[in-house]
């Protein structure tokens, strides 16, 4: 990768800002701080205003494209995506309550006090998270039932219209937003006893990952029973080209022509579901996630999440990554707004989890296109056995 590429790169950036912010909280003083507690308000409130509309922006066409499903391929296309998902967050758990126990986590309290803000600008959301989701859902089934093609063909031109918003305006205020929030962090002194435990806990996660990619192949491995290796050996050049770009949109074309080698996918099916699944198929996105609102929780707030809260979560996201968008960091910006309805993350949490998932995310997009090929097997399976049936 060429030094254009890696400063180009979203996650470096992200890292940079992570080092920037830490080094000048710690060496800034009051003023700075009271000019750089404003500026972070203002790019946190352009981020959530934004949320809401990439969620309508998304998930509305996404519900839309299911007017296909007259062939039973599609609809368990989706449960397999979903199911996949909600797993990955169900083992992302216990990973989680498992790590957090090996290791002496206390809240961090601050020991700065910060200063009034000198100026405050606040841009409320056009709807709360929860009211885009219900609109999605509402207005995507009533396209569908209505079949009304215009409406849905201005739906298509939304999303490409939320994408270049989210390309134009979320992506590059990111990093920003990282670095005032880590300065302010800083100079409170809330995460500097912490970030030796952040490394160790990224590590983990990329660990998950591995782990659940072979627990894909397993399954699928079974429910076909042929040998899951026929899959996954063709897979090399998709995960290096996952882990340079971090994106499943990226990586789709890699993915197809490794898919085409296998002799054990049905090529119908394989030429249907490699592109469906890299849009809506984002279960190592997901483990990252839930994994680390547990962690982040348990520094900030002293206290994990509960099971209850974690299940609805975890139900609830399973739709929202179906409907992300296969960008960089597409999922944990398509959740942001749940993450602080349902988990009550405020400015400072989903900061640190934006700066930390970033960090990771090559290894959960590569977990996401990788597991496809494994959601292909056992699809090829399930039409194949299909077909025997009906002769």
């Amino acid at each position: 990768m060429g030094t254009g590429r890696i400063f180009s790169n979203m996650a470096f950036k992200l890292f940079l800002s992570v080092l920037a912010g830490w080094f000048a909280g710690r060496f800034v003083n009051e003023n700075v701080i009271s000019i750089i507690l404003p500026l972070k308000h203002v790019l946190g409130q352009v981020i959530f205003f934004l949320v809401p509309i990439i969620i309508f922006g998304f998930v509305t066409p996404s519900v839309t494209r299911m007017k296909k499903n007259a062939s039973k391929i599609l609809g368990i296309s989706l449960l397999l995506a979903y199911v996949s998902s909600v797993f990955a967050a169900v083992f992302a758990i216990f990973a989680g309550y498992g790590s957090i126990s090996l290791f002496d986590l206390q809240s961090s309290p601050a020991t700065e006090k910060l200063p009034e803000m000198i100026f405050r600008l606040d841009i409320p959301p056009l709807m709360s998270v929860m009211s885009a989701l219900a609109l999605a859902l509402t207005v995507g089934l009533a396209v569908v039932w209505t079949k009304s093609e215009k409406i849905e063909n201005l739906l298509y031109q939304f999303q490409d219209i939320v994408t270049s918003m989210v390309n134009k305006i979320l992506i590059p205020v990111l990093p920003f937003f990282v670095l005032f929030n880590f300065s302010i962090l800083s100079y409170e002194g809330t995460v500097n006893s912490q970030l030796p435990f952040f490394a160790v806990f990224i590590i983990i996660t990329v660990l998950c990952n591995v782990l659940w990619v072979a627990l894909n192949y397993l399954v699928a491995g079974l429910y076909s029973r042929k040998n899951p290796w026929q899959v996954l050996k063709y897979y090399g050049p998709v995960i290096l080209t996952a882990l340079g770009t971090q994106s499943s949109a990226a990586s789709l074309g890699v993915a197809i022509e490794a898919a085409k080698k296998s002799d054990i996918l049905d090529d119908n099916v394989r030429g249907f579901a490699i592109p469906f699944f890299a849009n809506i198929h984002f279960c190592g996105s997901v483990l990252n996630i839930v994994f680390l609102v547990i962690v982040i929780s348990q520094v900030l707030y002293g206290s994990v999440p509960s099971i209850d809260t974690l299940a609805l979560f975890t139900l609830l996201l399973g739709i929202f990554a179906i409907g992300a968008p296969g960008l960089p960091g597409g999922t944990v910006v398509a959740s942001l707004g749940l993450i602080q309805v349902v988990l009550g993350f405020d400015e400072t949490a989903t900061a640190l989890l934006l700066s930390i998932f970033a960090l990771q995310d090559s290894f959960g997009t590569a977990n996401n296109i990788t597991s496809d090929g494994a959601l292909t097997l056992i699809l090829s399976s399930y039409s194949s056995r299909k077909k025997s049936s009906a002769v």
